[in-house]
């Protein structure tokens, strides 16, 4: 199968446009952003727009800052489909307001997800534990690494944005005071090492992590309650800031995570953008996809391939019938 995709992946980059190229559509560009999640997305939709639209569809390197800030000042590229909008809320909202942006859907339909974790292991057998005062009820069940007389809660690496939520919550929930000693894993591969050797040794974890992710694809994990609610706007003006005097608890809100493209493109190319509006998966399968991916060490090109072989009940909900029949035949020639 991989070898197979491989060679698609030949076909694909070489390939010439269908006879039928809508001329609405024409030459697309479309951002490549250089994580996984975003470039299988992205990769998915080069082959639906070239195969099914008769579009000519381009990747370009892409990151969240200058990819929307590009499309804002120079209305390029057409297509940005993984934007993490609460990290650039005030550029994506100017954008909208002065009708240089679109907003076509949202590409994660749960949105982004944040939270304290536990292994499913450890609430099948307690279920208490899917909560935070089931948490601190067992806290010496989390053996610290270094440490036996204390217990061990797994922070965000230091210097990433989530550094800042996860201390402040630990010290709202008062983590400290029942015995837990926060833990920098140092890098996301540190954080992601201490989830996966816990798992493989069925031992106790706590701590911080995010989705979509392959850990959370590989590896079953429960979202432990605080039972709190969501506090919105303390989480923004507080939660996330190094100056949070007085953290309160609340749970992780979703982060809204959009397709946004050009408003020249959403105007000129009405069905590509009522598509972008239907594509969208939730966490649990990009999170099935990106441990694939991690697994097959497959780049988006080639997990594109194998998302449109081998979850067509998905996609096929995205596209019209005439179209769906059309990446089916590309499908098939790959």
């Amino acid at each position: 199968m991989k070898n197979m995709m491989l060679i698609g992946g030949l076909l694909l980059s070489s390939a010439t446009l269908p006879a039928f190229a809508d001329a609405q559509c024409g030459k697309v560009t479309i951002a490549d952003m250089n994580w996984s999640s975003a470039s299988l997305i992205a990769n998915v939709d080069r082959f639906i727009l070239e195969y099914g639209y008769g579009c000519e569809a381009e990747l370009i390197p892409g990151d969240t800052m200058p990819t929307s800030t590009s499309m804002v000042e120079k209305g390029e590229p057409d297509i940005a489909p993984e934007i993490w909008s609460n990290s650039i809320k005030e550029l994506i909202d100017r954008g909208v307001s002065n009708h240089r942006l679109a907003i076509a859907g949202n590409s994660l339909s749960e949105g982004g997800e944040e939270g304290f974790w536990v292994p499913q292991y450890m609430v099948d057998k307690d279920p208490s534990l899917a909560t935070i005062a089931g948490i601190i009820a067992n806290a010496k069940t989390f053996v610290h690494p270094e440490d036996p007389e204390l217990s061990a809660f797994y922070g965000c690496p230091a210097g990433w944005a989530c550094q800042l939520s996860a201390e402040n919550l630990y010290r709202a929930l008062k983590l400290e005071d029942a015995g837990f000693d926060l833990i920098d894993p140092g890098s996301g591969a540190g954080l992601s090492g201490s989830i996966a050797r816990a798992y493989e040794r069925q031992k106790p974890w706590f701590g911080y992590y995010w989705a979509p992710t392959a850990i959370l694809g590989k590896y079953k994990m429960v979202k432990v309650d605080f039972g709190s609610g969501i506090d919105a706007d303390h989480f923004r003006d507080c939660t996330t800031k190094e100056e949070c005097a007085e953290p309160k608890v609340t749970m992780y809100p979703s982060s809204l995570v959009q397709t946004v493209t050009t408003t020249a493109f959403a105007e000129k190319s009405p069905q590509i953008f009522e598509y972008l509006g239907n594509r969208s998966l939730t966490n649990t399968q990009l999170n099935g996809l990106l441990a694939w991916m991690e697994d097959n060490q497959a780049d988006g090109i080639i997990a594109a391939e194998y998302f449109l072989m081998n979850h067509e009940d998905t996609w096929l909900k995205w596209v019209p019938a005439d179209v769906a029949a059309r990446v089916k035949t590309a499908i098939k020639a790959l």
